[in-house]
């Protein structure tokens, strides 16, 4: 489906008659019923505990620990130096995650637990094989592969409900909110189960989204040398110099633009699918029950009807009037209705402040030679990392970013 009002109404107008499609069933067995695979009356209430994580209030809080991040691991790299920026953003959000949600440093497990996620992301092409219900219980090296990174992840995540179940401990985050749900009448609290298939869902798909949505902003940039230029500019007006703070991010507009078009050529949920519970019709078609209805933010983005040119990196098609203009399921990087993604506002923040942040003092150039090549796991990943050379940025005293 690539026309905007039939998307609408499949994730808006008639959601309730329609469940995840099998993508998200089968992703059951690593996240159990977290907020990604539940549906109904389950979900709507495990929305309603996670909700207040993401409120305004705390969102100011979670920019000072973005910004924080960022600087530290850009002032780890050296002038000249050859990085996986594919790698760097996952070790990045990954750091973020766990410091605003789960008061956790992780950072010292990103390799550990990046390469789980990696080998889980690959199991899902077996995963979707008709009878892989059967397939997953048979000693096979990718079967074995698969439970081998679940036991990692399931590691750090048990280990975290753990220490603060111990603790007793409020730490105003996340994963306290969760420890201490309880329904209206005070009574039934989560088990460590339940905690960890909510907690394992926003760890995953909170710093794997983001991180590839930077990793290829940084491509994109470096492949369009006057976009890089009007970014390093208002990075250089709005910040002159400090850190990037919440109460920037309304003035470092191009920055966001940016990232908006990155998500638009290679949105990090390429697909969404839906499965019809009741027969309908929708633009002339009778679309039976149990039918699977594959909406490709992808492909709708790429559509010269809403985005003229649609191959070209483009930032400017994100200035209000040109946004406004389009029909608004024409871009939908995060789904929409009620399964909109609860973290999308976390993930705009993240994303701008990185920006900002890294811009500030590098440039990022493409290894020559290195091939980009997108992979449609459950998110569009770049095949072969992203090797990119960092070169110094330095202000003269006219305060025109040059580079050393």
């Amino acid at each position: 489906m690539n026309e905007p009002e039939y998307i609408r109404k499949i994730l808006v107008t008639d959601q309730n008659n329609f469940t995840k499609s099998r993508a998200l069933q089968r992703a059951k067995v690593l996240l159990g019923e977290g907020l990604l695979t539940s549906e109904g009356e389950f979900h709507l209430r495990q929305r309603r505990l996670v909700q207040p994580a993401f409120h305004r209030p705390r969102l100011v809080g979670y920019s000072q620990v973005m910004s924080e991040c960022a600087l530290r691991m850009r002032d780890r790299w050296h002038d000249g130096q050859t990085l996986d920026v594919a790698s760097e953003m996952m070790r990045l959000t990954l750091a973020v995650v766990g410091k605003t949600l789960f008061s956790a440093d992780v950072e010292s497990e990103a390799g550990e637990i990046g390469e789980a996620l990696t080998a889980i992301l690959h199991m899902f092409n077996l995963l979707m094989m008709p009878f892989s219900e059967y397939l997953e219980k048979l000693p096979l090296p990718s079967v074995r592969r698969f439970e081998k990174a679940r036991a990692r992840l399931d590691q750090t995540i048990f280990g975290m409900i753990a220490e603060r179940r111990a603790s007793g401990v409020d730490c105003g985050d996340l994963l306290s909110m969760l420890l201490l749900a309880r329904e209206e009448d005070g009574t039934g609290g989560m088990t460590d189960q339940q905690v960890r298939d909510e907690a394992l869902t926003l760890f995953i798909a909170g710093h794997e989204t983001t991180a590839q949505a930077l990793t290829w902003s940084w491509y994109l940039l470096s492949q369009n040398p006057e976009c890089e230029r009007k970014l390093h500019e208002e990075v250089e007006a709005v910040l002159e110099g400090r850190a990037p703070a919440f109460d920037d991010l309304p003035r470092l507009r191009y920055t966001e633009m940016v990232l908006a078009e990155a998500m638009r050529l290679y949105p990090p949920a390429w697909a969404i699918g839906r499965k019809a519970i009741a027969p309908f019709e929708l633009g002339g078609y009778e679309i039976p029950a149990g039918a699977v209805l594959i909406l490709s933010p992808y492909v709708t983005h790429r559509d010269a009807r809403f985005y003229p040119d649609p191959e070209r990196f483009n930032p400017e098609r994100w200035a209000t009037e040109a946004r406004d203009a389009r029909p608004k399921f024409s871009y939908f990087p995060f789904g929409g209705g009620a399964r909109l993604c609860i973290g999308e506002r976390f993930a705009w923040m993240e994303g701008t402040l990185v920006l900002a942040a890294i811009a500030q003092k590098w440039r990022l150039r493409l290894v020559e030679g290195h091939r980009v090549e997108p992979q449609p796991l459950i998110t569009l990943r770049t095949k072969h990392g992203l090797k990119m050379i960092s070169q110094s940025v330095n202000r003269e005293q006219t305060g025109r970013s040059v580079l050393l």
